[in-house]
């Protein structure tokens, strides 16, 4: 899961964009003598080191049915949300299926935008998905999507400069906060990336001083308590001291790049970066093969923990392929696919069985992001969850330039979310 802001601007030109491409071409999709036919548009949300893997798994399903054409589209994360909004709420362009992030669905689904996967063919072996992935598909008793992946955040380090260093992998905040001094002073580069410009970055910082964004079941918000304020005083104290650099634009690229050029030493990231970290001049080849280490987030003063991530399959509700849509959820969140993903993307699958298929189960980034998954704190599967974080990013802005103290942002996020959230104090 490439994370990124969605682009509010653009919604009037990816309107018109999304009416020239989507399931709406006039394809009955019907089955016709049993057999599928017609042609699925699959709107694929994955990043550029993942995405030509996702197109051949997804033409694969034309080998298996023959009379339906998959007509593969990569949508870019930071457009897709509004992209499918706009060709969902026109009625004209929008995908059959839709590889939608986590917190989308229930917003999706509140909108009359998603199907209901109850008796269809796209929930198969239901029992077979784990339950925290599972979670994020359902919106008042109904079933909206099939889980693909899941993720969560981690410490990505490059072994090699914290060795040279003479620091041990940091588990907790204040010893990254010491191990990049004597970084810095061994040669002259940063110890952590630190993400500017994403929300969810927030998150393990947050959870790290034991607080949340909400208590959905007291329907309490909890952002603007005392440990919203600690944890963005956190992300200041590493900026101020230069312990980590940071950006207010692009900082997936921004990270990656300097991760795998060897500008920091460690980055908080996801097994969606795992391929493209992979390319660096850092960890690539002989010398750099192996140099690639992966731990837990560290903790703040409270615990470790980090944010529930990955992606879903949904059928879109106006879709004129129903028969088809249902069937490719079911290929592409089957197990033998989830296991190919895996194998060539280092991805976590949301089905148990896969677990145990040795190539899964012997995957070093598996054996650490699954310990680390089954510990990840799961976000609001509430339909306003994608819109908590605008609020966010522009007070962790605000924070991080000094222009907003660490309570007063925390403060501000609260207040937003009570314009948000009527039903909330």
């Amino acid at each position: 899961m490439r994370r990124g802001i969605a682009a509010t601007a653009l919604v009037a030109a990816l309107a018109m964009t999304a009416a020239a491409c989507g399931g709406d071409d006039g394809d009955s999709g019907k089955k016709s003598g049993g057999k599928l036919s017609g042609t699925v548009t699959f709107w694929d949300t994955s990043n550029d080191a993942e995405k030509a893997t996702y197109q051949k798994l997804a033409k694969g399903f034309e080998k298996l049915h023959p009379g339906v054409e998959v007509k593969y589209v990569n949508v870019p994360f930071g457009e897709a949300n509004a992209k499918f909004k706009n060709a969902a709420g026109g009625n004209s362009g929008a995908p059959d299926v839709m590889r939608t992030e986590v917190a989308w669905v229930a917003d999706f689904a509140n909108l009359g935008y998603l199907a209901p996967l109850e008796n269809t063919p796209a929930l198969d072996k239901p029992d077979d998905f784990l339950p925290q992935a599972a979670a994020s598909t359902r919106f008042k008793g109904k079933t909206y999507a099939a889980p693909q992946t899941i993720d969560t955040l981690a410490l990505f380090y490059n072994k090699k400069m914290l060795k040279d260093a003479g620091v041990a992998v940091p588990k907790s905040f204040d010893e990254v906060r010491t191990a990049a001094k004597k970084i810095k002073s061994k040669s002259g580069k940063t110890g952590l990336y630190l993400r500017g410009d994403d929300p969810y970055f927030y998150l393990p910082y947050l959870y790290g001083e034991g607080g949340d964004l909400l208590d959905t079941k007291k329907k309490e918000i909890t952002v603007d308590d005392a440990e919203g304020a600690a944890a963005f005083k956190v992300m200041k104290d590493l900026v101020d001291s230069k312990a980590a650099v940071t950006d207010a634009s692009d900082g997936y690229n921004n990270q990656l790049n300097a991760f795998k050029d060897g500008d920091v030493a460690m980055a908080l990231d996801g097994p969606w970066s795992i391929e493209g970290a992979l390319q660096g001049k850092q960890f690539k080849g002989s010398a750099g093969k192996g140099n690639l280490g992966v731990a837990p987030v560290p903790g703040g003063s409270a615990r470790q923990a980090s944010p529930q991530g990955g992606w879903n399959l949904a059928a879109y509700a106006g879709s004129k392929n129903l028969d088809a849509s249902y069937e490719f959820i079911k290929y592409m969140s089957s197990a033998k696919v989830q296991q190919q993903t895996t194998e060539k993307l280092s991805l976590l699958p949301t089905r148990t069985s896969v677990y145990e298929v040795p190539s899964v189960k012997n995957n070093q980034m598996v054996q650490f992001f699954k310990p680390a998954v089954d510990k990840s704190v799961q976000r609001p599967w509430i339909p306003e969850a994608n819109s908590l974080f605008e609020p966010i990013r522009l007070q962790m802005g605000k924070v991080l330039n000094g222009s907003t103290s660490p309570g007063d942002g925390a403060k501000n996020i609260g207040d937003a979310y009570r314009k948000l959230l009527k039903d909330y104090k």
